[in-house]
């Protein structure tokens, strides 16, 4: 292994999702602590910066606990156009953006080719990344390709980070920011309650909506306010859920420092294999998983007290069907409901 310069530059390249994003995080919060001195970038797709920085991003006040720079690479939108001039400007711009940084290491988490070129791009001394990444060509980029035995994306991405310095980190929770304005907004709601994330990637993930807003009623049965994480494209569920709650549950429309805010004051928070899932068990807060098509031990709630619900007959598909899983809906309203208030009492 080359020796390594005692300030680093290191770049992480996971453009997205959320939750995948969030999978990454305590890797890198692992070299962030052992290394303070360390210039970290991070390059990410615009939609989750919120992740990294407070104040609302804005470059002479953001807070960012975890990385010293973050480089916006709307990956995505190239692919819409891309052959686009204002395409071509972009890339050009982030390319020379990368190189003027000076950065020695890349590591790539994402396991795909558009992120493996994004981390080339920077001409870095090293680039490492997982020996069977997601998209297997996207190997052809890594200098160094680094075995992972870990089961959960968790424990793979600390196996990649740990490539870094050739020691085995400590796996800590991220280090994600705190946006005082958000936090003061959060901080009216009322306690305890019940965080509902009722959005997924698909559909196939998706638990229904009026099976949301039975859990709701139950839950202010019990005594807990019920909020609703209605994101931009998602307010229609949430509006479901309120009526088949019956009014029991409240939906909130939050950009992601409040999202942060919210979920960091939740007494426990339910959903699906969704980034706002993940956020939770960032943050330690309880949670209730409700799975389907997507496995559990591999992109589960982790380290954080947790009850996973998912049915034995359901297979690992990640195909973007639009409707539910025949698995998830056997998933009950009763049994997420009993889960809920088990580790409720249980953590209380």
């Amino acid at each position: 292994m080359s020796a390594i310069p005692k300030h680093l530059r290191l770049l992480i390249v996971r453009l997205g999702a959320m939750g995948d994003i969030l999978h990454s995080m305590p890797a890198v919060t692992a070299v962030r602590q052992a290394h303070p001195e360390w210039t970290i970038g991070w390059a990410i797709e615009p939609q989750w910066r919120g992740l990294f920085c407070a104040n609302g991003c804005e470059p002479r006040t953001a807070t960012m606990p975890l990385v010293d720079r973050i480089h916006i690479v709307p990956a995505k939108q190239w692919a819409r156009s891309p052959l686009s001039p204002a395409t071509l400007r972009d890339i050009r711009r982030v390319r020379s953006e990368l190189r003027a940084m000076e950065y020695d290491i890349a590591v790539e988490f994402q396991g795909a080719i558009r992120a493996a070129m994004v981390a080339r791009w920077a001409r870095t001394r090293r680039i490492i990344g997982e020996a069977k990444p997601r998209e297997l060509p996207a190997r052809w980029f890594f200098d160094e390709k680094v075995p992972t035995r870990g089961v959960h994306v968790i424990e793979q991405s600390l196996e990649v980070a740990n490539a870094i310095l050739g020691e085995n980190l400590p796996m800590p929770l991220p280090l994600l920011p705190r946006d005082p304005a958000a936090e003061a907004k959060a901080a009216e709601l009322p306690q305890p309650f019940v965080l509902l994330s009722p959005g997924a990637g698909w559909g196939a993930k998706r638990w229904p909506a009026d099976r949301y807003g039975a859990v709701a009623r139950r839950l202010a049965e019990a005594g807990y306010a019920v909020v609703i994480n209605g994101g931009p494209a998602e307010e229609y569920l949430g509006r479901e859920i309120v009526e088949s709650s019956g009014g029991a549950a409240r939906m909130l429309v939050l950009n992601m420092a409040e999202l942060i805010a919210v979920t960091r004051r939740a007494a426990l928070a339910i959903a699906g294999d969704t980034g706002p899932l993940h956020l939770a068990s960032a943050l330690c807060r309880p949670v209730v998983g409700v799975y389907g098509p997507t496995d559990p031990a591999r992109n589960g709630p982790f380290h954080c007290p947790n009850r996973v619900l998912r049915h034995p007959e359901s297979v690992r598909d990640h195909a973007r069907r639009s409707e539910p899983e025949a698995g998830l809906l056997t998933i009950t309203p009763e049994a997420v409901t009993e889960a809920a208030l088990e580790l409720l009492r249980e953590v209380r």
